[in-house]
């Protein structure tokens, strides 16, 4: 398994289902076609539609930047190559139109806009009760638009609780914008931050808007009553056939006797959510106070599917087929424990001795509230033989640890696993490992969003003190990462985003009496993309990699947004594994390269192309690498 041998590889990256993803996600829809009188792509007709009547629409007011605006909000524009159901249909697709754009004018604090519709050279106000417009052409429409000018915030009147509230913080300042969403987002905020005082009951009494045309101003007054502070009273679970409600106003963390908090209440309908057990939760609250003076709160729950299963496939040229299958349970005790048999082969094609396969199986258990609401118990079993380039390896693990919750952002983790293991490469010759580890981590992501982040940060240090006993030693790996994230812009266009990791492994008086897969490697997708899966490795003069006793890793990336869904990523990441204990750069290795980004609903997809800056000679020359979320 020389370095000069070493196959290129895309680690995590199956470059023809990833190309096939990436670009049926992002191809435009196809226009309609047939072959032997086969159609494909055509647009079936709305079966809603018995009357069907087309027309032709004109909307346009000279400003090229106010024309876009409308016709993007416009119903009769977005929809003119559909025909709309008879002549009532038209006329009331034109209404709505007419009050859609006037909002939208609104909107931009056009409050002298002046909207006029006509449907065949009538305007609708003068159409008859029942009209009736020709069949043998499309019938044109035309939208007239006089937008006026753009309002300004005059005088500001804020009344009752509202008014001890600076309306500068929220974006409420004389001379300054006045669109209508401005004001009502305003009013809202007063109130959601009433409440998040401890006042369940708070309420808006009053949003006034009033124009003055001479002037081109608004007066605003905005009215809200916070009501008074409260403490949670009792909060009770329904609507699950199958999930004990205790559990549920356990798992909640809603405590009767804390102060009323809407965070809490959003934190606990997220943290439900997550069990994957329900189809929907809804906490609600009444419109008074109990007689104690505390605030109730019901708990209302859709049970989900419980059971579930998956099979999938993948082909790379490189590593040949793989395929993968897992079965599940979210609720097996009836307090949301989970439990999960999973299982995959692959490099299938690229060898057939199984020896050279990849594969894990697992079978894992997960109990939540196992001591109070904080608290977690996982366990999980797993087989796992892998053939990297560096080492073969066997293993099979059980282990076990606790997580457990200490803040929103801040979570630990206490465990224990024995790990039998068998490793075999080139340098060190053929061992067997038996060690018991007990793990601990604490984690930190303060950043603002899991799979795509534009601001905060996270932090991740762990310590695994190891005893190996079949070569009577004793070691502990260190490991620690630190990525931030900041946005540029007012929409975040552009998001710089850093991570630097290290790791040392100690004590461990030579790295044959440790297992290969306990050393230190990097390369790849999850550290310096350009280069093969573990490449990065001290050598020896035989061009064999040793693995190492430490790591330094630095990632640098700009994200830039080029449209809502498409993005661009320039990136460069950078790396070093030593033979010492002590991390540095004294051979460190970079690479560079540029990653495509696709917005989808569960994160955007990622595609990455690097190469490396100083590659090893006979190593790889560029690599591929695809996935879910950003890379870190």
């Amino acid at each position: 398994m020389s370095k000069t041998n070493r196959n290129i590889r895309a680690e995590g990256a199956k470059i023809g289902m990833a190309f096939l993803l990436a670009t049926t996600l992002l191809a435009s829809p196809a226009a309609a076609f047939e072959i032997f009188g086969w159609k494909f792509f055509e647009k079936e007709a709305d079966p809603a539609i018995t009357d069907p009547l087309r027309y032709d629409v004109t909307l346009a007011t000279g400003d090229k930047d106010i024309d876009e605006e409308l016709q993007d909000t416009s119903a009769l524009f977005q929809d003119r190559k559909d025909p709309v159901n008879g002549d009532l249909g038209l006329v009331i697709k034109a209404r709505d139109d007419r009050d859609r754009l006037i909002a939208r004018l609104y909107e931009d604090g056009r409050y002298g806009a002046v909207v006029k519709v006509a449907i065949d050279g009538t305007d609708i106000e003068n159409l008859p009760a029942v009209p009736v417009f020709p069949r043998d052409r499309p019938v044109p429409v035309n939208v007239t638009v006089e937008p006026g000018p753009t309002f300004t915030i005059g005088n500001i009147h804020l009344t009752g609780d509202a008014a001890r509230l600076d309306p500068a913080a929220y974006k409420l300042v004389p001379g300054g914008p006045a669109g209508s969403n401005l004001v009502i987002n305003a009013a809202n905020r007063m109130v959601a931050d009433l409440e998040a005082e401890g006042r369940p009951l708070a309420k808006l009494t009053e949003r006034n808007l009033v124009a003055d045309h001479e002037t081109n101003t608004v007066e605003i007054t905005i009215g809200a009553n916070g009501g008074p502070v409260a403490d949670v009273g009792t909060v009770k679970a329904h609507g699950s056939a199958s999930v004990d409600p205790e559990f549920v106003e356990t798992w909640s963390r809603l405590e009767p006797g804390r102060r009323y908090s809407p965070e809490e209440i959003k934190d606990a309908s997220e943290r439900l959510r997550k069990l994957g057990v329900f189809s929907s939760v809804a906490i609600t609250r009444p419109d008074r106070l109990s007689p104690d003076g505390t605030i109730p709160l019901d708990i209302a729950l859709v049970d989900g599917k419980q059971r579930y299963f998956g099979v999938g496939a993948q082909f790379s040229s490189i590593d040949g087929f793989g395929f993968s299958g897992y079965w599940g349970h979210r609720n097996l005790f009836g307090k949301a424990e989970s439990l999960k048999l999973s299982g995959s082969v692959s490099r299938l094609g690229e060898t057939w001795d199984i020896q050279d396969l990849t594969y894990v199986t697992a079978l894992e258990f997960s109990k939540p509230a196992i001591f109070d609401a904080y608290s977690t118990l996982n366990a999980r079993l797993s087989a796992e033989a892998e053939s990297p380039d560096s080492y073969r390896s066997k293993s099979l693990t059980a282990e076990a640890n606790i997580g457990y919750d200490f803040s929103k952002i801040d979570t630990a983790t206490f465990g224990v696993d024995l790990t039998l293991n068998q490793s075999e490469d080139e340098v060190y010759g053929q061992s067997r490992f038996l060690t018991l580890s007990k793990p601990v981590s604490w984690q930190r992501d303060a950043s603002n969003d899991k799979l795509n982040p534009t601001s905060g940060y996270r932090f991740n240090l762990a310590a695994t003190p190891s005893y190996e006993f079949l070569h009577d030693n004793f070691f502990t790996t260190l490991e620690g990462s630190v990525s931030a994230y900041q946005g540029l812009g007012s929409e975040d266009q552009v998001v710089l985003a850093a991570k630097l990791s290290a790791g040392t492994l100690l004590f461990a008086p030579d790295l044959a009496d440790v297992p290969a897969t306990r050393r230190f490697y990097a390369g790849g997708g999850g550290s310096v993309r350009g280069f093969g899966y573990q490449e990065i490795t001290p050598y020896n003069a035989d061009g064999e990699a040793l693995g190492g006793r430490s790591y330094l890793l630095g990632s640098f990336e700009t994200r830039i947004k080029v449209t809502d869904s498409v993005g661009l990523v320039p990136f460069i990441d950078v790396g070093s594994v030593t033979s010492s204990s002590t991390p540095g750069f004294s051979d460190f290795r970079a690479g560079a390269g540029i990653g495509l980004r696709y917005a989808t609903p569960f994160g955007p997809l990622r595609l990455d192309v690097a190469m490396p800056l100083n590659p090893y000679p006979g190593g790889s020359r560029y690599g591929i690498y695809a996935g879910i979320g950003q890379s870190f």
